[in-house]
């Protein structure tokens, strides 16, 4: 019986390393001809894999998947990653290749002088490490490209390749602005896109370059796996497939694994005690979780206009909170400063809201008390919102957030969008009004979105299941490498 083995270069970060993770275990679970490596690079600013523990997520997978620690570059200038962080990345990517290239050589060379040894069928690259697609190439090795984000984004990247059909050769991608007011058609999309919720790369010249090169690119991977389920994009997904030199998709989302998903990220089985314990004191789907993801912070006035919203509404709320420019010590401190809220906030509010800066995000959303998510939009936590059913209130930060929400809420109709009418996206406030407008439209009742919420939560259940959308797209996937 033939063997095979994939070789995974997953970008450092739990939104994108656990995904790809549970992917590899769900692969070798499936069938057990399947080894895969896991080359692991390190982000030399630090955050690594964010203490995941990469034994324990794949433990149930018969020591099928092995990692190799991929030797530390020389990094890009730091200065860089505040500029242009596509740039920054390019140039990272570019310095790993070589170590990447030799380990791949290794492996390959290993089987191929050993006939009783697994045969190497392919590299899946993150999207993030897109560049690494030649070393594919150069080993005719096959490339299968992984993407932690939705259908959409290749949608947008497909846009991109479009407008630029003539600049295909690295460095003569010619800068082309977008208009304040554009509306942009995206095939895949039935709503035209508002130029305004593009990811902020657009907006800089060498960014923009990037995400070019990057969109051409695409098109030489054998196919792109994607975190999603079909029912979910089911539009998107059949407008890119139809395009005939597109690379074909497999959706073989949602890949989470709510049981151990959050025990892997940090140790704080006191806190998430002390957190769910409350949770079970407070009536079924009566409670606001708001969550904004690690790197979602607020200045002091923006805090006071969420709180003073949050007491206008007078729901029950759970609100993970991380300020900008504080001086506290550690982000496992709940202690917040009394003068970050308006006067009387925190005993007002005593018994009725939590205020704590992390929480067990998957099985708080689990919770029967939790009735709704603020949310930054970050693909992982769309998605783990809908397998549970919470209907989300967008409220995104930077980088794919603005489009994932646009999407989410005009597009599929998943969400309420939290807006601001001086433009929150530049510096503008959310204010307590809109806050508690937008609360209450979801939380009120039995709302269109809450209904929609709970229908995608079943039908991402079937989709995992035998027979099921993605189930069916893994396996033909798996039967490309046989």
């Amino acid at each position: 019986m033939k063997k095979a083995e994939l070789i995974f270069i997953p970008l450092p970060g739990t939104s994108h390393l656990l995904p790809i993770l549970e992917l590899t275990k769900r692969l070798t679970d499936r069938d057990d001809r399947i080894s895969i490596t896991v080359l692991l690079i390190k982000l030399p600013f630090g955050g690594g894999d964010h203490g995941i523990n990469t034994k324990s997520l794949t433990a149930n997978s018969q020591s099928r998947i092995r990692f190799i620690d991929v030797p530390e570059a020389d990094p890009p200038p730091m200065q860089l990653l505040m500029t242009s962080p596509e740039t920054y990345f390019s140039v990272f990517t570019e310095k790993n290749t070589p170590h990447v290239r030799k380990i791949v050589e290794d492996i390959v060379s290993d089987s191929d002088s050993n006939e009783d040894s697994v045969r190497v069928t392919g590299l899946v690259i993150d999207i993030g490490f897109l560049g690494m697609i030649d070393v594919a190439i150069e080993l005719a090795l096959p490339c299968y490209i992984f993407l932690a984000s939705n259908i959409g984004i290749l949608s947008l990247m497909l846009y991109l390749s479009t407008r630029h059909a003539d600049d295909d050769r690295i460095g003569t991608v010619e800068f082309q602005s977008f208009l304040d007011s554009e509306l942009v058609t995206l095939h895949g999309f039935v709503n035209p896109v508002p130029v305004s919720v593009m990811p902020s790369g657009f907006f800089n010249k060498d960014s923009y370059t990037i995400y070019v090169q990057e969109a051409h690119r695409l098109k030489n991977a054998n196919g792109i796996i994607v975190n999603t389920f079909s029912e979910l994009e089911s539009y998107a997904l059949n407008s890119f497939s139809s395009g005939g030199s597109n690379p074909p998709v497999y959706t073989v989302g949602p890949l989470l694994d709510l049981q151990v998903h959050q025990a892997n990220l940090q140790d704080n089985s006191d806190r998430s005690q002390r957190i769910l314990k409350w949770l079970d004191d407070q009536p079924d789907s009566s409670v606001l979780f708001l969550c904004f993801g690690m790197g979602g912070r607020f200045g002091p006035e923006q805090v006071k206009e969420i709180a003073s919203g949050l007491e206008k509404s007078e729901y029950r709320f759970l609100w993970t909170l991380r300020v900008l420019d504080s001086h506290q010590s550690t982000d496992t401190d709940d202690d917040h400063d009394p003068d970050l809220f308006p006067g009387g906030f925190l005993e007002r509010m005593e018994g009725r809201g939590m205020i704590c800066r992390w929480a067990p995000q998957v099985k708080v959303l689990q919770h029967k008390g939790i009735g709704g998510f603020v949310s930054h939009c970050g693909w992982n936590s769309i998605l783990e919102s809908l397998c549970c059913g919470v209907p989300i209130m967008s409220w995104p930060l930077y980088a794919e957030q603005k489009f994932n929400a646009f999407m989410m809420v005009k597009e599929l109709g998943l969400a309420a969008a939290i807006e601001s009418g001086s433009g929150k996206d530049n510096g503008g406030l959310v204010t307590a009004e809109e806050v508690a407008r937008a609360l209450r439209h979801v939380m009120d009742g039995d709302n269109e979105i809450r209904k929609k919420a709970m229908e995608m939560a079943e039908i991402s259940k079937k989709s995992l299941m035998e027979g099921g959308s993605s189930f069916v797209s893994l396996g033909k996937f798996i039967d490309l490498n046989f």
